[in-house]
């Protein structure tokens, strides 16, 4: 009975010896390595000096710990003017720095335009997120950081997420049509992808997604 009692110890300690070196590896790799982002600092600072002006600054840094980006490391990078944020990378695949402010300044400005009418027909509660799939589209366009244009002259086609805190509406998609006919008479967005979502405060999903292009 002892030996065996010893035996199950002994099993028990190396499960437990494993599983603290799995949580030690763990939260090892969750920590950045400050040399790297040292690396990407300096790397971004040149690649501002090269292609933006004084009104952009670093101000942090990002480590990808959970692979949801295309990049290790960042540096996060403001126009102190407009105050709008983005990032600042050096691309494995292009093998050169790239930054993603075009695009966030594009979600940014087409967010301002569309607010009030989601705010209108949605509700203040309402959570509405704007995104190009493509997050270095500025380069891809050739498009100047220091004369950034509008997303208004380019064929571009962003994604507009809209989550509702409450059950679908008969009404809904009628009201999504309006804001795309808005939007096209007007000539703001030609193209684009709307989901919406029907989520509580809580988190709770109250009614199935659906999707719309235009």
């Amino acid at each position: 009975m002892k030996i065996f009692l010893k035996i199950i110890l002994s099993i028990l300690g190396v499960i437990l010896i494993g599983v603290g070196v799995i949580v030690f590896v763990f939260l090892l790799e969750m920590k950045p390595d400050k040399d790297k982002e040292e690396e990407v600092r300096i790397q971004a600072e040149q690649y501002l000096e090269d292609n933006f002006n004084e009104n952009f600054e670093i101000y942090d840094t990002l480590y990808d710990n959970m692979g949801n980006y295309g990049f290790e490391y960042a540096a996060k990078v403001r126009d102190k003017k407009t105050n709008i944020e983005f990032l600042a990378y050096y691309d494995d695949e292009t093998k050169q720095m790239v930054d993603t402010y075009i695009a966030d300044k594009w979600e940014k400005d087409l967010k301002s335009e569309i607010y009030p009418f989601i705010e209108e027909s949605f509700g203040e509660t309402t959570d509405f997120f704007v995104y190009f799939t493509n997050d270095t589209i500025g380069r891809e366009l050739d498009i100047d950081p220091q004369k950034p244009k509008s997303y208004k002259e380019f064929d571009v086609a962003p994604i507009i997420r809209i989550t509702v805190p409450r059950k679908k509406s008969d009404d809904d998609e009628k009201i999504l049509n309006e804001l795309i006919a808005s939007l096209k008479s007007e000539d703001k967005l030609n193209h684009g992808s709307f989901a919406m979502s029907y989520i509580d405060e809580k988190g709770v999903i109250l009614d199935d997604e659906w999707h719309k292009d235009f």
